[in-house]
């Protein structure tokens, strides 16, 4: 009867050390779906607020209150970041930015939008705009990081933890604001 009972003690601790591992697999790729969520979120606020600098950029081209080479410049960078494909978005979305800072590169153009009618929440909203895409991109990117820090652990690849989910890629553009809009905003 003892060797029995020997084996039987051996087959639960086998048993209780796979349950283990089997749970702390379930918690990883719990945790992993959730960073993948938060990638999710994280991008669409992205987008909205890619699309709203856009969008307030856009506006302002159009508005007449910019001389005609200023709103051609912006207009047309707005219009390609609103319109790019997802492979070109970080180009178009950089060259907005750049398009901006040429445009906003003399405060004194932020001056002549403040002075028309509604110039000044114009000049609010695109300070507004400009200052919170760099944030949401690096919420993004933080978001992206984590999951490639837990991705490139050996336990996850080994048992295809992350399942189908592609995998996660930083969004990387240049977001720097214009001086005039950077000043205001701070």
């Amino acid at each position: 009867m003892p060797p029995v009972t020997a084996t039987l003690i051996w087959i639960l601790v086998v048993l209780v050390v796979l349950v283990a591992i089997g749970l702390y697999l379930s918690w990883t790729a719990g945790r992993l779906d959730r960073l993948h969520a938060r990638i999710d979120a994280a991008r669409a606020a992205l987008d909205a607020q890619l699309l709203r600098r856009a969008s307030v950029a856009q506006e302002l081209a159009t508005s007449g209150v910019l001389d005609p080479a200023a709103s051609i410049v912006l207009y047309e960078a707005a219009h390609a970041a609103r319109q790019a494909e997802e492979e070109q978005r970080e180009v178009a979305e950089s060259e907005l930015s750049q398009a901006l800072r040429a445009v906003f590169a003399d405060a004194q153009q932020l001056e002549i939008v403040r002075e028309v009618p509604g110039g000044e929440a114009a000049a609010h909203e695109l300070t507004e705009a400009v200052r919170r895409v760099p944030m949401a991109r690096r919420f993004h990117n933080d978001a992206v990081g984590a999951a490639r820090r837990l991705r490139e652990h050996r336990k996850v690849r080994w048992f295809r933890l992350a399942g189908h989910a592609p995998f996660p890629m930083a969004f990387e553009m240049d977001d720097e604001p214009p001086t005039a809009l950077a000043d205001r905003a701070g």
